[in-house]
């Protein structure tokens, strides 16, 4: 990384900040697969998390800025706040607060569990949201609609269906996610969700704690159906028991998730496909089956 490029955006944070800084110390954080990241220090102690990508990549970092503050101002849940994001060359860049993240325990879990809840009582008009972002590298569309059925068929599954297409999946996998987009809603008798505000990305490597608290980052934030945060954290790994009961003691979920849970993870299994390749092709093929065989 260019000491040019760590100039410019050492720049950005002293416009944004009103206050000039001065890089001291710069070191790479792993754990991301979209854009590279670092933390940069400065001389007067202030600490930063980076992000860059290609210039290209400019309104992804735009709308993870904007879904950030969105998260904030529900004043449920710690996010890192953001402070300025452009472009310096070749280059774009997003810059954020730098938390000292620890891994969430049991108790961090249940605290996430009853903020979650409160996070999801903050609604819009409309399942939606006012900007399009992205899932990972992947668009994701956000027009507002008043019917969550359709926004989800059209706006997420579809999209990804197609795009899954293009990159070589079976036609019988595609066949198969199209007969079951046609009948989606078999899954939603007696069930009517609210557009709650969802971070859109929530598993386990995109939480932490800090100070005792817990905090979520790396959103993709929309207003959907609450169930499909849930279902999220449960798809890698899932996060602690006391995160779920808590949850549920706060807000019980419908009988119907153990369901529509296969539903929304399917979203993000297709989207790993489209992101990753073959490797997640066999699980999407089979949480398609298994959808279509609950709607016999």
């Amino acid at each position: 990384m260019s000491d040019k490029l760590i100039a410019e955006i050492a720049r950005a944070i002293s416009a944004a900040s009103g206050k000039p800084f001065q890089p001291k110390r710069r070191h790479d954080v792993t754990g991301g697969c979209i854009n590279r990241s670092l933390g940069l220090h400065g001389e007067d102690g202030r600490r930063f998390f980076v992000k860059i990508n290609r210039a290209a990549q400019l309104e992804m970092f735009a709308a993870e800025a904007a879904g950030l503050i969105e998260l904030d101002a529900a004043q449920a849940i710690r996010v890192p706040r953001p402070l300025t994001h452009g472009l310096a060359g070749d280059q774009s860049f997003l810059v954020i607060e730098f938390l000292d993240l620890v891994q969430a325990d049991e108790i961090h879990g249940a605290r996430l569990g009853e903020q979650l809840a409160r996070l999801h009582a903050t609604t819009w008009h409309a399942f939606g949201w006012n900007r399009d972002n992205t899932i990972g590298g992947t668009h994701q569309a956000n027009p507002a609609s008043r019917d969550w059925v359709e926004f989800y068929r059209e706006q997420r599954l579809r999209p990804q269906l197609a795009l899954a297409a293009r990159h070589g999946a079976a036609r019988g996998m595609i066949d198969l996610g199209e007969k079951l987009l046609a009948a989606l809603t078999g899954f939603f008798h007696g069930y009517t969700p609210q557009p709650s505000l969802l971070h859109g990305d929530l598993w386990s490597g995109n939480a932490g704690a800090v100070g005792g608290n817990p905090v979520i980052f790396d959103p993709a934030v929309y207003y959907g159906d609450r169930e499909t945060d849930i279902a999220m954290t449960e798809l890698f790994g899932g996060f602690q028991p006391s995160f779920y009961a808590a949850y549920n003691a706060a807000w019980p979920l419908d009988p119907g998730y153990a369901t529509r849970k296969s539903l929304y993870q399917l979203y993000h299994l297709l989207n790993h496909f489209n992101l990753f390749g073959d490797a997640y092709a066999r699980q999407a093929r089979q949480s398609i089956d298994h959808l279509l065989a609950e709607l016999r």
